[in-house]
């Protein structure tokens, strides 16, 4: 079984990856590319006999929306509804969600946090209706129970590394879910489903830009917004990669390039403040001139102060002027685009922080459908530090995404 996460989220991935066993990528019709979502599934298919996308926000949410993806790959849909504070709603609900699109696959609809077996019998006789309407298969009802509910953050789901009983939830829900129609389904049944994804294009070769390379990958809990693909366009590209924790205060190995993702400093602020022996060998990576890419927690580290949201001051690395003060609203958040001399990579900007600095942008990422002139996120350079709140999907671009690990290579 293969797992994919339609749209730009770290933190989902964390979790279906510990329920699949196997490395879970994105798919978006904009960020990764029609090309890309089919060369994924296609050779996922070679070597899977199910695979799951789940869904991003509401199914008709977002440019473009998990009904765009569906819709384009033929996946069909199972509409995962919370049930638990209606009944004859639900019906309604689940035939706007399958006829809102013509033409849009559907497999039919799990009640999820149901109270009872005669809450689940209503919620089923809703589907029918005035008895006429059998076209949406009630796979099911899960049951309201605390033991398989995932605990949440500001950014979404608190990561599975960090829930000591995080496979044992899992395992609850699957044991709920095995006794449903959709549970029981047998080869058959399922063939329904089945989808043919087309061979992709051939792609041309890629130069193996970082041949040669050491780039030393920040991981971690407090830098965990990694995503494995690209991981994948580093190798690609020749680089060999290492990993080291600042959390642990380990130095930097010894490398070409760092790449500082994303993640959680603001969780950890105390200990990464105390974190000395990381920063000291950071600092000298970055005065012998070698490359430094920060992308959003990343970049945090990297001011002279962090202010928690219970307004707690933290003293940081230092190597950019200014600080970074969490805040409880949702600062920016949607696909961006940044254009190099190399070409341009897609990604997006999610966070509830601001920072203030004395630095001036030397590029601004721009929001994928346009936008008032300074709408996108900022991108500092000092020295060889480049650093930006924007996250970025490094196959939408590998000659981009290499200039970010090569001396002057984005000048």
């Amino acid at each position: 079984m293969r797992a994919f996460k339609c749209g730009p989220d770290f933190l989902d991935p964390h979790w279906l990856a510990l329920a699949t066993g196997q490395p879970v990528h994105n798919l978006d019709l904009w960020m990764t590319g029609e090309d890309d979502a089919r060369a994924r599934l296609h050779a996922a298919a070679a070597e899977s006999d199910l695979i799951v996308v789940e869904g991003v926000m509401g199914l008709f949410d977002g440019e473009p929306s998990a009904a765009d993806l569906a819709q384009r790959f033929g996946l069909p849909v199972l509409a995962v509804i919370d049930a638990s504070a209606m009944a004859g709603t639900f019906g309604a609900l689940a035939f706007g969600l399958q006829h809102f699109r013509p033409g849009l696959p559907w497999a039919g609809v799990l009640a999820n946090r149901v109270a009872s077996d005669r809450h689940a019998q209503m919620l089923q006789n809703a589907l029918l209706g005035d008895g006429s309407r059998t076209d949406s298969p009630f796979l099911g009802a899960v049951m309201r129970d605390a033991s398989f509910s995932l605990p949440e953050r500001h950014l979404g789901l608190t990561v599975a590394s960090e829930i000591p009983d995080a496979l044992a939830r899992l395992d609850a829900a699957a044991d709920a879910l095995a006794s449903t129609p959709l549970g029981l389904m047998d080869e058959a049944t399922l063939a329904r489903w089945s989808v043919d994804f087309e061979a992709p294009p051939a792609l041309p070769a890629q130069p193996r830009a970082l041949a040669g390379k050491t780039v030393a990958v920040a991981r971690d809990a407090a830098f965990c917004f990694i995503y494995p693909a690209n991981l994948d366009v580093l190798r690609a590209l020749g680089a060999e990669l290492v990993f080291f924790s600042p959390l642990a205060d380990e130095p930097v190995p010894p490398c070409d390039a760092v790449w500082l993702p994303g993640g959680y400093p603001e969780l950890h602020a105390s200990t990464l403040a105390d974190s000395t022996a990381c920063c000291a060998s950071l600092s000298s990576h970055v005065n012998a001139g070698r490359p430094l890419w920060a992308e959003c927690g990343g970049m945090m580290l990297l001011f002279e102060q962090l202010v928690t949201l219970e307004g707690e001051s933290h003293a940081m690395w230092g190597l950019l002027p200014g600080t970074v003060t969490m805040q409880k609203r949702l600062a920016a958040l949607g696909p961006q685009r940044l254009t190099l001399p190399a070409g341009e990579l897609r990604g997006h900007t999610f966070h509830y922080s601001r920072c203030e600095s004395s630095l001036e942008p030397v590029r601004r990422t721009e929001p994928a459908r346009g936008g008032a002139s300074g709408a996108g996120e900022a991108m500092y350079r000092v020295g060889s530090v480049q650093a930006t709140y924007f996250h970025a999907w490094f196959a939408s671009s590998p000659a981009a995404t290499a200039s970010l690990f090569l001396p002057g290579g984005t000048d």
